[in-house]
């Protein structure tokens, strides 16, 4: 009889753990009614860890920005001052071209860098022809990196679309500027709310007043793996995918909005773009300092809509890597920015040369 009233006592209790779990598993996969709200302290979130001094720079390409994805990386190894790694996501047909260059680079360069190249991974419950597809093609890889990248512990995420005109290491310190709940960097999506998109146009929610840019992303996975974020973005992705336009900024827009104490916001010219100078000057710290680094968002790197844009990235795509930065890069930038300085963000010139001078020419350095 004892032993009868064991075994129901085993089953009672056995049919009670599989209710809590379904309980668990449904009330996650409910996230958006519940305001994507975590139940990680701030305190629990892990600092950065391992090798402070290296800094990763990771990119995803797919496509046609073989070239411009390696001008960025050869625009990183110009200005860097400390150890490099490169992670290269990108699909497979792309994957021998990076190996090739890169592996050229390490024997070429007196610069200290390695390199990893990764395929395309999405996770494989989900659509995975929708996320390769979303806004531009492989973009929203860096939405799952903290689960995909599961043994790095942070990254500087960069566009395709983007130059280093400074040593990467300045933006990668950033990471020691944050608080212990703050897992990610970024600049604001824009500095003047006559101009700005998300408070005119977005139907969704989105961090602070003006929205966030994702382009030039710091990101602490190891804080984001605690916080559980890759969790997060499909349930965010079926509540709001009639409603988003940039496709994973949006996302991380949501997540941020839900979550604004996990971001950290650095200054616009840590993320430098046309909108900042198209209609009028609205970045007045790279007036002063000058651009970190640049992004050609909207394809201005190869258009004739913003010179300026298009001679720096042409400098940089010209420039030999095994040859002086300064005569060879610096100067025959300078040229070009020269030739058309008609344009509204030609009247801010100084934005573009005062980290390249200030890191390359040797007199500043006398």
């Amino acid at each position: 009889m004892k032993s009868l009233y064991r075994l129901a006592v085993l089953c009672l209790a056995f049919a009670g753990l599989i209710l809590l779990l379904n309980f668990t598993t449904n009330s996650f996969n409910k996230l958006p009614n519940a305001h994507f709200k975590s139940a990680i302290p701030s305190e629990n979130l892990k600092p950065i860890l391992g090798n402070e001094r290296e800094v990763v720079i990771c990119v995803v390409a797919c496509g046609d920005r073989l070239s411009e994805s390696l001008t960025m990386l050869k625009s990183a190894l110009v200005f860097a001052k400390r150890p490099l790694k490169f992670i290269v996501i990108s699909d497979n047909d792309l994957i021998p071209a990076f190996n090739e260059k890169l592996t050229e680079w390490i024997i070429m360069s007196n610069k200290t860098f390695n390199f990893a190249v990764k395929p395309i991974t999405f996770p494989e419950q989900s659509d995975v022809r929708m996320w390769k597809k979303l806004f531009k093609p492989c973009a929203a890889q860096r939405l799952f990196l903290p689960t995909l990248l599961n043994d790095t512990d942070a990254v500087l995420y960069v566009d395709t679309d983007t130059l280093f005109l400074a040593p990467p290491e300045l933006i990668w310190d950033e990471f020691k500027k944050m608080n212990s709940s703050q897992l990610a960097a970024l600049s604001p999506e824009h500095e003047d709310p006559n101009t700005g998109w998300y408070n005119r146009f977005a139907k969704h929610p989105y961090y602070g007043k003006l929205g966030v840019n994702s382009g030039i992303m710091l990101m602490n996975l190891t804080r984001m793996r605690e916080f559980r974020w890759a969790d997060y973005v499909i349930p965010i992705h079926k509540e709001y995918r009639l409603k988003i336009t940039w496709g994973d900024q949006d996302i991380i827009n949501i997540i941020f909005y839900y979550h604004p104490e996990r971001l950290y916001i650095y200054p616009c010219r840590y993320n430098y773009r046309p909108d900042h100078c198209m209609y009028m000057s609205v970045c007045t710290e790279a007036e002063k300092k000058g651009a970190l680094v640049l992004h050609g968002s909207r394809g201005t790197f190869h258009s004739e809509k913003q010179p300026p844009f298009k001679a720096v990235f042409r400098a940089m795509e010209e420039y030999q890597l095994d040859t002086d930065p300064f005569e060879n890069f610096l100067i025959p930038m300078k040229n070009y920015l020269t030739l058309d300085d008609r344009s509204n963000c030609g009247k801010v010139w100084k934005v573009f040369v005062l980290q390249p001078e200030l890191h390359l020419d040797p007199r500043s350095r006398s």
